[in-house]
């Protein structure tokens, strides 16, 4: 398992899951260093269907580890575009890499100004320090 870091670049949602924005419309989504940890070694990904429409703060995939299924929820608003087809096969990415090989979807933001109601890094870590 890779060790906790909370890049700089990423913005946070409370629940641990993280954005990475490309531009005004487009982000990649994925779960935190401490949702993976927390999970255990992850075993199987239920991604959600290209072209779905996601909201914010609402479940749209599925993450099953040794210890628990729990639902990934969503930093921010939009469409599917790209789903992490590696993961199927190689599920343990998320826990490998988390901020990398391990990122869930790819989005077209419907609402890109709720990236301002996100976490700075440094924000995420004082939610985690509680």
């Amino acid at each position: 398992m890779s060790e906790a870091n909370y890049p700089d670049d990423l913005r946070y949602h409370d629940q641990h899951d993280w954005a990475r924005l490309e531009g005004d419309e487009h982000a990649v989504f994925g779960i935190t260093w401490y949702a993976q940890d927390s999970l255990g070694e992850v075993v199987f990904y239920d991604p959600p269907e290209l072209g779905a429409t996601i909201q914010k703060d609402s479940s749209y995939a599925e993450v099953e580890s040794v210890k628990a299924v729990s639902d990934v929820i969503a930093p921010m608003s939009g469409e599917i575009v790209a789903v992490n087809d590696a993961l199927e096969d190689a599920p343990e990415k998320i826990n490998e890499d988390p901020y990398g090989d391990g990122w869930l979807v790819k989005v077209r933001l419907t609402a890109p100004q709720e990236a301002e109601g996100l976490l700075e890094a440094g924000e995420y870590r004082k939610l985690l320090e509680g």
